[in-house]
């Protein structure tokens, strides 16, 4: 009895270790780390966050009461330029995600080759249960606490889950009041009013695509009638759909958090795009079958984008995938020992770090538009995307090629060297 209770709890262990993202994270940096054998001292720089704060944001509500919520930022690294790295409202915040995202950014700004280092905030509350006025108060608190923290010199936000453009204006503004004059630098993703970028909303998506069209031509995939999944129908799965849609590849099944909908011959993208602007979902689109959950990561098909939240993909159901390129298009979908799975399985997992990159790119041009004053058609930024997503993905191949690891490997070798590198050049102050 003894013994299968003790079986029970080890894998009850060895499971929550699994969807751990900091250990994820931390995992990923070793074996990288390891393959470069690099001095160890400059890897304990860079292997904790820089900085962590934690706050308590009271704010009230709009029935009189006050409630207290905890919001988080943690600059993981600014060695290679200021902190640069979205804001999440989730209920499942917590600091150890956070920390886990941020060091995602580091490796994703120095896999790009862009002249950030690499943060993320975070608040635990649950934005559906919340007024628009509600959340301006929380956001407005938020960042008159974070006043000594972010900075376009020092640590810039950006849009993550349940926050958009209306959130980073308010950041904005309120840092704008503390400052007595206009920053339009300090936050990306800002409305194009507010000194926003033409084809940022699109970037992440338009990034996902430029990465799955390399991948298809290393492995030979002719992307016209190619079957595409995608899980998370938001703004990064939408617009990847659309635009490989465009390029003639068949998406034939899509999910977001309400449900999901397939059809083996291909949905019609145009009237599901109209479906989901009228009621906010995909479900219910009358163009296929239903599908719920998790479920649709198995639907067969040649291209799988998980664009959801993290640990979608798990050793649990990593065998059961039929798709020969993953592009992931959220941050951490997959777990280490699903990797090892897919891996063997010789599926060309294009990693987060470098994936979903395009809109950390963009943002990084939005930065630089504020900054000069001086903003650019929307054809120059998606030409500018391209440039540096193709050169990105070819720099990692590279790398994987030479060593012969994983493109996951190979981007984390290539961004880790990349910090050490300017390290090395900065020297360190002490």
């Amino acid at each position: 009895m003894e013994s299968v209770t003790h079986t029970g709890m080890d894998m009850g262990t060895e499971l929550q270790k699994e969807l751990d993202p900091l250990e994820n994270a931390r995992l990923q940096f070793e074996e990288a780390a390891a393959r470069l054998k690099l001095d160890p001292s400059f890897l304990q720089i860079i292997k904790e966050p820089r900085r962590a704060t934690i706050v308590k944001l009271p704010v009230h509500m709009d029935d009189g009461t006050f409630r207290v919520f905890t919001g988080y930022r943690v600059q993981h690294s600014i060695i290679r330029g200021p902190a640069k790295g979205g804001i999440r409202y989730h209920p499942d915040v917590t600091l150890e995600e956070v920390m886990a995202l941020a060091a995602w950014m580091t490796w994703k700004c120095a896999v790009v080759g862009i002249p950030f280092g690499g943060g993320k905030g975070g608040i635990q509350c649950d934005p559906s249960k919340m007024s628009l006025g509600e959340l301006e108060r929380l956001t407005r608190r938020y960042t008159a606490d974070m006043i000594d923290v972010i900075g376009p010199e020092s640590d810039v936000p950006a849009p993550d889950v349940n926050t958009g453009e209306q959130t980073m204006a308010w950041i904005m503004d309120t840092y704008s009041m503390h400052a007595r004059h206009t920053v339009t630098s300090v936050v990306t993703g800002k409305p194009l009013a507010l000194g926003g970028s033409a084809g940022r909303r699109e970037a992440t998506g338009r990034g996902v695509l430029f990465c799955i069209r390399e991948a298809a031509k290393r492995i030979g995939l002719n992307l016209k009638g190619a079957k595409v999944v995608v899980q998370g129908f938001g703004n990064v799965g939408s617009v990847a759909a659309d635009l490989l849609a465009k390029d003639g590849a068949r998406i034939v099944a899509v999910s977001d958090v309400h449900g999901g909908v397939q059809n083996p011959a291909g949905l019609d993208m145009p009237a599901l795009l109209k479906h989901l602007a009228m009621t906010k979902s995909v479900a219910g689109f009358s163009g296929g079958k239903p599908i719920q959950g998790k479920a649709i990561l198995e639907v067969p098909c040649d291209i799988l984008i998980p664009a959801a939240l993290e640990n979608q993909i798990t050793h649990a159901n990593a065998g059961k995938i039929k798709a020969r390129i993953i592009a992931e298009g959220a941050n951490g979908p997959t777990t280490t020992r699903a990797d090892k799975i897919l891996n063997k399985a010789g599926v060309l997992v294009v990693p987060d770090i470098l994936a979903n990159s395009g809109g950390v790119t963009v943002s990084y041009f939005e930065w630089v538009q504020d900054r000069q004053g001086l903003f650019w058609r929307e054809e120059e930024v998606n030409d500018r995307l391209e440039h540096i997503m193709v050169q990105a993905f070819h720099d990692v191949a590279s790398m994987a090629d030479e060593h012969k690891v994983s493109f996951r490997v190979a981007a984390f070798m290539l961004a880790i060297k990349r910090v050490v590198d300017a390290i090395q050049l900065r020297g360190v102050y002490a």
